[in-house]
């Protein structure tokens, strides 16, 4: 059972309020520092070029970024209302992560006007309306309406956005939002990452690792029992404050204003943060960076993602190691395609943050791919359905992970025709919230394996020569 005030609404607060502050920094350093921060940021991409979705194109970023610092700046007297998403990514959900919490951010003239933040389930609370939820809401977890915590249903922000207004309004919700950032809780443990471990007296020490997990453990298990202290619960709000201030301070005087804006473009990148905006020219430049979340719809060759949704209502993706190995075949009659996908719960024993890890599962291949019967290795029943939305044909199923035990999974299907093995090309999108994971893809023709492995924190294109003299 989520309390309605206290399960990561902590989280939230400290997560936005620091990423509200490092957006400001970037927003600085980008008016007087475009072209460094580009290509400072941009030098990692040089070593995977060939893995990249497209080239690095470091002018599409830079205008991207000026025209946030200009939208968001300027001294206009417009109003720029954001519905913030705050997604706790250790309960994953396709979107990012479970929506706890949503908050309202209001700017005006470069200045942060107003910033309201609340429990997702209050709102739910206040819909009237009965939508009837995914399928396996309803066979997994027992939810019986659709309502705005559970509206990231989809891999695609853009979609998750809509629904989410969509249920926002059905609760009661009067803003007119231009725009909505989604925010995973990983984000804050990045900040640390940069700022270094911070030690708050009485609370112990929160780190790079396991910030996020800490804060929450603070206010969910120390504080929170019927036999606790009125005095000893108010602590509780008192390391959200004391944390978000420290994390502010060491940020502001840091002095490496470049070390801050890598780090927001890193998030960006790495789906972290993800935005969408209701003006088309800032989406079209968003979209052109890949900063939006979106499915790539028109993508003509092979194609792959791997889509989970935590049905167990604990924090257990924390654990969870994932791994993907892609075995391409093109030395039979049809082209056929093994997906073996690996769940390593790293967990020692269960708790109130874990159990074993019950995931419902999509993977999001080329139209027209069939399932072969009978190739599933330790998933529930597939099902297979075309979305017209994506342009995909999508697997569907369930997988259950013990603690401490490592759980290949694996399913087979044909690819459709005009995918060849004449230099093949595989775009793999990754899920929002799910860290790194390892990645190897192999290709078989007649004449030759090719392999080629790198590590999944962002989209991925892989490029496979496989006729000399062509590209």
């Amino acid at each position: 059972m989520r309390s309605f005030f206290t399960r990561g609404r902590i989280i939230a607060m400290v997560v936005v309020s620091v990423l509200v502050v490092v957006g400001w920094f970037i927003f600085s350093y980008a008016k007087d520092h475009k072209q460094e921060l580009a290509v400072g940021g941009l030098a990692m991409l040089t070593k995977v070029t060939d893995l990249l979705p497209i080239a690095p194109d470091t002018k599409k970023e830079i205008d991207t970024v000026n025209s946030l610092v200009s939208t968001f700046t300027k001294a206009d007297g417009k109003t720029h209302t954001l519905l913030v998403m705050l997604q706790n990514n250790y309960e994953l959900r396709p979107g990012g992560g479970f929506l706890g919490q949503y908050g309202v951010l209001k700017v005006k003239d470069g200045k942060i006007d107003s910033f309201f933040v609340e429990d997702a389930n209050l709102l739910s609370e206040r819909m009237t309306a009965k939508i009837t939820p995914p399928y396996p809401f309803i066979r997994y977890i027992a939810t019986k309406r659709w309502s705005f915590r559970d509206s990231n249903w989809s891999p695609s922000f853009p979609e998750n956005v809509s629904k989410a207004e969509y249920f926002y309004r059905l609760s009661g919700g009067r803003e007119q939002f231009d725009g909505a950032i989604a925010i995973n809780a990983d984000v804050l443990n990045h900040v640390i990452g940069v700022t270094g471990p911070i030690s708050i007296p009485g609370f112990g020490t929160f780190s790079s690792d396991n910030a996020a997990m800490e804060l929450e453990a603070d206010v969910e298990v120390a504080y929170l029992g019927n036999d606790v202290p009125a005095e000893l619960k108010q602590a509780r709000k008192n390391v959200m404050k004391r944390l978000a201030a420290e994390i502010v301070s060491r940020i502001s005087n840091l002095g490496d204003l470049k070390k801050i804006s890598d780090l927001g473009l890193r998030e960006l990148r790495d789906k972290n943060v993800q935005l969408f905006f209701k003006d088309a020219t800032l989406q079209k430049q968003v979209e052109d960076v890949h900063w939006d979340g979106s499915i790539a719809k028109d993508w003509g060759q092979d194609y792959l993602m791997v889509v989970d949704a935590n049905m167990g209502s604990l924090k257990s993706d924390y654990y969870m190691k994932r791994s993907l190995d892609y075995v391409v075949d093109f030395t039979g009659e049809k082209p056929t395609a093994t997906l073996t996908y690996t769940y390593d719960h790293t967990a020692t024993h269960g708790d109130w943050r874990t159990s074993d890890y019950h995931t419902y599962t999509r993977v999001l291949v080329p139209k027209g791919s069939a399932y072969i019967e009978g190739s599933r290795v330790k998933t529930g029943g597939v099902s297979s359905a075309d979305s017209a939305d994506w342009n995909k044909t999508v697997f569907s199923y369930k997988v259950d992970a013990v603690i401490g035990i490592t759980l290949p999974t694996s399913v087979s299907y044909t690819l459709p025709a005009d995918i060849t093995a004449d230099n093949y090309q595989l775009l793999i999108q990754k899920q929002s919230g799910t860290g790194t994971i390892p990645v190897k893809v192999t290709v078989k023709t007649k004449d030759k394996e090719y392999v080629q492995t790198a590590d999944l924190t962002k989209d991925l294109r892989f490029s496979f020569q496989t006729t000399e003299g062509k590209r």
